[in-house]
């Protein structure tokens, strides 16, 4: 289990003003004006906001972020390797059948190059995001229980508005439902391990098409 800051910060009106425009507020700016191409530079700046709020927020430490290695859900982890092929599958099959495994058929070497890169740039900075800051910051003013989970991957879902799909809305609720359980249950190590590998076998399957910012289109 994770330290429990509740109290660590005082929950008045500026930290839930502070909640709002970090997961309600920027996700909605970024939705309607960031142009697609500039998305992992401001992912970098939120990423760096959120390590400078998580540091001066009382009852955090750092080593909390490594502590959970030998806690790791294995069986976990191979279920969400399975419930995400299989998903992604039907998905693709049903909606665009040509997208199935595209990558790795035509372009191996991208492919690599997302495994790689994508736990490191992408999930990691989400994870401390939407995990450690989440839930010791706020705190305070979070619900009790699964509520809180409940908003935690609601929130999660809500910042990937900028996809404009409802396919990416529903996979990143449950996908952030299940990072969430594992972060208060196993420590930031799983939900980081849990959210890289979903996210590569998302893109080894081929929802790239719904998931890179390159394909955003807006409906407006």
């Amino acid at each position: 289990m994770v330290a429990d800051t509740h109290g660590a910060v005082t929950p008045n009106l500026w930290l839930k003003a502070e909640f709002a425009a970090i997961y309600l507020l920027a996700p909605m700016a970024i939705a309607l004006f960031l142009p697609p191409g500039h998305l992992f530079r401001a992912l970098a700046i939120f990423s760096i906001a959120g390590m400078v709020l998580l540091w001066v927020t009382g009852g955090f430490r750092w080593r909390q972020l490594v502590r959970g290695w030998r806690r790791m859900p294995w069986r976990e982890i191979v279920g969400i390797i399975i419930v995400t092929f299989a998903t992604c599958y039907l998905i693709l099959a049903i909606s665009r059948p040509g997208a199935l495994f595209a990558t790795p058929r035509n372009n191996p070497m991208m492919l690599l190059a997302i495994w790689v890169l994508y736990p490191l740039l992408s999930a990691l900075p989400q994870e401390l995001i939407f995990r450690p800051l989440f839930f010791h910051r706020y705190a305070a003013i979070l619900p009790a229980g699964r509520a809180a989970i409940a908003l935690n991957a609601a929130v999660f879902s809500f910042a990937h508005l900028m996809y404009w799909s409802w396919i990416v809305a529903f996979m990143t609720f449950f996908g952030g439902w299940i990072f969430a359980r594992a972060y208060l249950r196993h420590g930031f190590p799983a939900a980081w391990a849990l959210h890289a590998v979903a996210g590569n076998v998302l893109f080894a399957l081929g929802m790239g098409v719904y998931f890179y910012s390159g394909n955003v289109v807006r409906p407006f």
